[in-house]
């Protein structure tokens, strides 16, 4: 039996909610990262598609995805987090067609929603503080049309960037944090539990009805956002970095070693 998002997990998030867009999406390094998974969201899901999101957050890709005519049912368990975006979505683009609910994606089986998805998205590591993949895949599963696309972007379980970056700090235990498959991460002050599954193993949890079609990275030469304050002061690197993540982001290794890896899976025949 899979159990709820924890306590902690949903007060650090709703705790979070106001600074997250200032803390990433809001920076260099975020935007360069979320332009990655943007420019494969924009091939695989398009106008008419209703696509159910996972840990939506603050709204930014289920606003981008909107502008694409996706219609979008947009879900996270932290209710601070949905507050934010259903602001967003009033106060900025109230016409696009989102809606947006406070659901955890370990209760997401009880969404009541009567036609089935063409598509499934989940961004930053939203799926990284899931324990039981496979019920996941389950209930996606259940709630997708055969031929839908999912779309998922995880945080990988060896990062690069995070291994130079801490190694070269004398930071050894920072450098290999995602190794074992589990830590605790600090987060608000509120211990969240996050799991760095490897592409085998989600690949393994979503066979049952889905299959694995592309595999790339997110964050290859662009790093993580703890480096935002550095490359502030870089943005001609940051750009050059960018561009060499897109030449080299589906080459086996390189696309399982960046910050995140993103995913894309069909559904298969019922």
């Amino acid at each position: 039996m899979m159990t709820a998002t924890s306590t902690q997990t949903v007060l650090a998030f709703d705790e979070l909610a106001e600074r997250y867009d200032a803390l990433f999406t809001n920076t260099p390094i975020g935007r360069a990262q979320r332009r990655a998974v943007w420019h494969v969201a924009r091939q695989v899901f398009k106008a008419g598609d209703r696509v159910l999101e996972l840990n939506c957050g603050t709204g930014e890709d289920a606003l981008s995805l909107a502008r694409l005519g996706v219609e979008v049912v947009a879900c996270d368990a932290s209710e601070a987090m949905i507050a934010m975006a259903q602001h967003r979505h009033e106060s900025e683009e109230p016409e696009l067609p989102i809606c947006f609910r406070a659901v955890p994606t370990e209760h997401i089986s009880g969404l009541n929603t009567p036609d089935k998805f063409d598509g499934v998205f989940s961004n930053f590591s939203g799926l990284n503080c899931v324990s039981d993949l496979e019920q996941v895949a389950n209930d996606l599963a259940a709630l997708t049309r055969p031929g839908a696309h999912l779309l998922i972007c995880l945080s990988s379980r060896i990062c690069a960037w995070e291994l130079l970056w801490f190694l070269a700090r004398l930071r050894p235990s920072s450098a290999v944090r995602r190794f074992s498959g589990e830590s605790i991460a600090q987060v608000e002050g509120h211990p969240v539990h996050v799991w760095y599954p490897t592409v085998s193993q989600v690949r393994c949890a979503f066979a049952r009805s889905f299959v694995l079609r592309d595999i790339s990275a997110v964050g290859l030469f662009v790093p993580p956002s703890y480096a935002a304050r550095m490359f502030a002061l870089l943005p001609q690197v940051l750009r050059m970095a960018e561009m060499t993540d897109r030449a080299l982001c589906r080459l086996p290794l390189l696309r399982v070693v960046g910050d995140h890896v993103l995913l894309q899976f069909e559904r298969s025949p019922a």
